[in-house]
């Protein structure tokens, strides 16, 4: 196991920043289009964003399995912060953008932790 949970922490928030980044700085036009094609489609608010963090979660997904060439990670990894995002959202939690990557970081290094110490 070694530090491998750690690197995978590091990468996932460099997705999770690099995710945020791209999708509002070099493609907000099609994004904000393609959130209303989506809307049209679901005709709901709730599940526009669950398809939106869908969307985000294949997205690491991708960036994980391809830097530690291993679909496992990636599930994983794409799972746990998708779970952590789903969460903190619907339990109301109000975070700045500091404590939402402390608690990402947390939270997925203490799981990766726990699934390479088993392995």
């Amino acid at each position: 196991m070694e530090i491998l949970w750690f690197y995978i922490a590091v990468v996932l928030s460099i997705s999770d920043a690099f995710h945020s980044r791209i999708m509002w700085s070099v493609f907000a036009d099609f994004y904000i289009l393609l959130a209303g094609l989506i809307q049209k489609m679901v005709s709901s608010n709730i599940t526009l964003w669950m398809v939106h963090e869908g969307l985000e979660a294949i997205f690491h997904f991708f960036i994980l399995s391809i830097i530690f060439l291993s679909w496992e990670i990636g599930i994983l990894g794409a799972t746990i912060h998708l779970v952590i995002d789903m969460y903190h959202e619907l339990s109301g939690m109000k975070l700045n953008p500091l404590q939402h990557r402390a608690l990402h970081f947390s939270l997925e290094s203490i799981f990766f932790i726990l699934i390479l110490s088993a392995t």
